[in-house]
């Protein structure tokens, strides 16, 4: 490949990370540009779905990850004011569809540190942090990011220029790319916690969805920093509660007892507050400026969609650019960047996130019951399980985004 301009990435989270990594894969340079000044351990994703695990080992990451991280083959839904399990999936019967049948619980903090710690060094591979973007031009052959670093304003030149900066994506807004959706009146408070739910007796699985007109709940138990590991709660704050409120020691004790009684408090590893959006960009090429990632899309987290998919974005969007920048296409291959990942995040993730958040959150009684009755009807049957599990692991958001001209 002949001499080239690095293509820029703006934020080191996990799909700036895993992007630099593709990029580096194909033989590109890159720079990754990160306003804050080291990589952050942000308790954000942990849930990585069959199909991104797909895309990981393309990478030579499934491996570590599935080695390192908490296998999780099973998932349940629970009906939290009966305390009774509703229904029981196992990713097993995607055996056929998938080399790996099963979620990995591993945080994305840590997917950062992996890809990181993976790229080839005879590939220029520069990471910036404390580099926060002041403004993104472009030109016909070229991009130009102007940071405000440590040591003063600086201007960095680029084939291209990818956002990976999050909902706020400062890549975004520079280049007038509309954010289209809504955010949600409540925010979400995650809780981290090392008591053992297994060891409660209740049958939890790994990862547990709990239906409840009052507080639905998911809980999920992540490696965290070696045994005996961390299990995560994460639940809806009142529309009028104050943050300050939501977040005190008290408010977050009895959010955990109400849960699962006990004898004496938890011990809390770390809390969390979000605003909670359903959104996705009107395009995610404009020219040589790309967003990929939460700067694209955003959605709530039940179901663990958000990520994967921003992972499914990124190394997509490397194989175009590595074809591009090899004169093996043009860079109207970038619409059908946009075209593949607004359907899967259309037509999929939207869908399924705001459906999964409809369902555990459900008032009426009657339609509650039928929540409960559908999804065991589909858990017993193999064929309806593999079909949602399917569309529960993004495969067939991949597959349908692949086949988009």
């Amino acid at each position: 490949m002949a001499r080239i301009d690095p293509v820029i990435i703006v934020g080191c989270g996990p799909v700036g990370g895993i992007g630099a990594l593709a990029l580096n894969r194909h033989g590109i340079p890159v720079i990754v540009l990160e306003r804050l000044e080291s990589p952050v351990e942000d308790q954000r994703a942990a849930s990585i779905q069959p199909a991104a695990v797909e895309l990981l080992a393309e990478l030579g990451l499934a491996d570590i990850i599935t080695r390192l991280g908490v296998v999780a083959p099973i998932y349940h839904f629970w009906d939290r004011v009966e305390g009774t399990r509703v229904a029981a999936f196992d990713h097993g019967v995607l055996r056929d569809d998938t080399r790996f049948p099963y979620v990995v619980q591993y945080e994305q903090f840590k997917l950062v540190r992996l890809a990181m710690a993976a790229i080839d060094g005879a590939t220029p591979a520069a990471f910036r942090f404390a580099a926060p973007v002041a403004d993104v031009s472009q030109a016909a052959d070229h991009v130009t990011v102007k940071i405000d670093g440590p040591n003063g304003p600086e201007t960095i030149r680029g084939s291209f220029v990818i956002g990976c900066d999050g909902a706020r994506s400062s890549v975004r807004k520079a280049a007038g790319i509309a954010f289209e959706g809504f955010t949600y009146p409540q925010r979400f408070i995650k809780i981290g916690t090392t008591f053992d739910f297994f060891s409660t007796g209740a049958g939890y699985a790994t990862r547990n969805f709990f239906f409840d007109p009052d507080e639905w709940l998911n809980l999920f138990r992540v490696g965290g920093y070696g045994p005996p590991g961390i299990w995560r709660i994460v639940v809806p704050t009142r529309v009028d509660e104050p943050p300050e409120e939501a977040l005190a020691p008290d408010s977050v004790e009895r959010r955990l007892q109400k849960f699962f009684p006990k004898a004496g408090g938890y011990p809390v590893s770390y809390t969390a507050l979000y605003d909670v959006h359903q959104r996705v960009a009107e395009t995610f090429n404009r020219g040589r400026i790309l967003l990929a990632g939460d700067a694209a899309h955003v959605n709530n987290p039940i179901g663990g969609q958000g990520m994967n998919s921003g992972l499914a974005d990124i190394v997509n969007l490397a194989d175009k650019l590595a074809d591009i920048l090899a004169e093996r296409a043009d860079i109207t291959v970038l619409d059908r960047y946009t075209r593949q990942r607004r359907k899967a995040q259309v037509e999929f993730v939207q869908q399924n996130t705001v459906n999964n958040k409809r369902m555990l959150e459900a008032q009426d009684p009657a339609t509650r019951q039928g929540y409960f009755d559908q999804l065991r009807r589909t858990a017993e049957d193999p064929l309806l399980a593999r079909q949602f599990l399917r569309r529960a692991s993004l495969i067939d958001s991949m597959e349908a985004a692949a086949a988009v001209a």
